[in-house]
């Protein structure tokens, strides 16, 4: 979700520069940024990200890339005093992010408040209102349920199943088959419940724990979808360039007039 922000804000003509765990958990590890801290440097679409120091920013950003910054602890949001701040977590709850971080501060999904703990709330729920940009209000809450892609939610998420050192056995763009070995978590196997095609896995040598999502069965079965941004961050995507254009032109809305829809 936050490459899809990140990618149309610099399609735009903006600056960005993006912060990451140490040990990233990303799933479409071929479509995410956050891969650059195991790589080095990933390019999304013709976009180039590239893993630097913080006082490397700049001339990365010279030299036409996005720079990654390893900074678990955010001190680059205190350092830097950014215009704008995008909380791309997705931690379903705020793990601190105020609006007095920047002058625009927008969290992505549930867990945020428009007009109290940020500006603006983009809605990351599958549907009508996907991407939509709220000033007042919440998006709509978690239902811990993923989202239904051709007919299949929750069977076409693979997840840890207990606590160890994770191995993929196949790769990302693979097609498989319901019942196929997939995974391990140590000695504990990960089985694919439908058909279809590896559109995201975690990184192998990661340590999880049980439950934890770490690959993803698209039954389309479209390989071009392991190489290019969901239609989902994409969308997410478009929410925040909205945003951030919205602030700069001075035509952002007081309200929504629809709170009551992103609170329920």
């Amino acid at each position: 979700m936050a490459t899809g922000c990140a990618y149309r804000l610099w399609r735009a003509g903006f600056d960005v520069v993006m912060t990451e765990l140490p040990r990233p958990l990303c799933i479409r590890r071929t479509v995410s940024f956050a891969q650059a801290v195991y790589t080095g440097r990933l390019a999304v679409e013709g976009v180039r990200a590239v893993l630097v120091k913080a006082e490397e920013i700049t001339a990365v950003q010279a030299g036409g890339e996005i720079p990654v910054v390893i900074d678990p602890a955010g001190e680059l949001v205190r350092s830097l005093r950014p215009w704008c701040v995008v909380d791309a977590r997705l931690a379903k709850v705020n793990p601190g992010t105020s609006r007095d971080e920047a002058e625009l501060v927008i969290g992505l999904g549930p867990g945020f408040t428009a007009g109290e703990d940020v500006h603006v709330v983009i809605e990351t729920a599958r549907g009508h209102f996907l991407g939509r940009t709220i000033y007042a209000g919440a998006a709509l809450p978690n239902t811990g349920v993923p989202g239904e892609i051709a007919g299949r939610s929750g069977e076409r998420v693979l997840r840890a199943t207990g606590a160890g050192t994770f191995q993929p056995l196949v790769e990302i763009g693979a097609q498989v088959k319901a019942g196929q070995l997939v995974a391990r978590c140590d000695q504990k196997p990960v089985i694919a419940a439908i058909d279809g095609l590896v559109r995201g896995m975690l990184h192998p040598g990661l340590e999880v724990s049980p439950g934890l999502k770490v690959g993803d069965i698209d039954p389309r079965g479209d390989r071009d979808m392991c190489c290019t941004i969901s239609e989902k961050a994409r969308a997410v995507g478009g929410g925040v360039l909205e945003a951030v254009l919205a602030r700069l032109s001075g035509r952002e809305p007081v309200s929504t007039g629809l709170p009551v829809l992103f609170t329920s």
